[in-house]
């Protein structure tokens, strides 16, 4: 069980990051550093900071919503992911600023780029569907890494080969897919939660 959630925390992230603003952001890091392990190495911190932050919250939602409204809502946030994905982000004006050098200059930006994300977002609603922080994190930080790590190694190449707007499409068919999943397990166990 520990490991599926793992996985499905892995492909909605993996997937959803393509080209999303901070996958953006490494291309424009590696671009500028051409530092690709101090780079990825501050993804890495950044990323395991912010969906800590994330999961620990959708974890304390978890605990302090009724079963039934939590399922509803994650339902139709996971749905609402969907649409939202289906939009191409743009990568923010700011430059990159040199004085702190690749590794710290990735984690701020990192950081701050994943606050209000639809990733981070996505985060806290796995945590709060799934109610397991460590393997959360753990799927959702392998996504971003892959995701992101292929923007830094391989961001011109990989823009020739794979279509944003075909990632963009898969991403939204998996939240809504889990958006589905999640509505139809939570009103399936209404009788049951009600009962409760």
């Amino acid at each position: 069980m520990d490991a599926r959630i793992a996985l499905t925390s892995f492909a909605l992230v993996f997937v959803a990051e393509m080209g999303d603003k901070t996958q953006l952001l490494a291309f424009t890091l590696a671009a500028r550093f051409k530092k690709p392990l101090p780079i990825l190495a501050g993804i890495f911190v950044a990323t395991v900071l912010n969906h800590t932050l994330a999961a620990a919250l959708g974890t304390w939602i978890a605990a302090h919503v009724p079963p039934l409204v939590l399922g509803g809502v994650l339902g139709l946030g996971f749905i609402a992911f969907g649409a939202w994905t289906l939009i191409p982000d743009k990568a923010d004006d700011a430059k990159p600023e040199g004085k702190w050098g690749p590794f710290f200059t990735t984690i701020v930006l990192f950081f701050l780029a994943e606050m209000g994300d639809k990733t981070q977002l996505a985060t806290a609603a796995l945590a709060a569907r799934f109610q397991n922080l460590p393997w959360i994190v753990v799927g959702t930080t392998a996504g971003m890494l892959l995701a992101d790590g292929l923007a830094v190694f391989f961001g011109d190449r990989l823009s020739r080969w794979i279509s944003p707007l075909w990632m963009r499409r898969v991403a939204a068919a998996l939240f809504l897919a889990t958006g589905i999943w999640t509505l139809a397990e939570t009103f399936l166990a209404a009788p049951h939660l009600s009962a409760a």
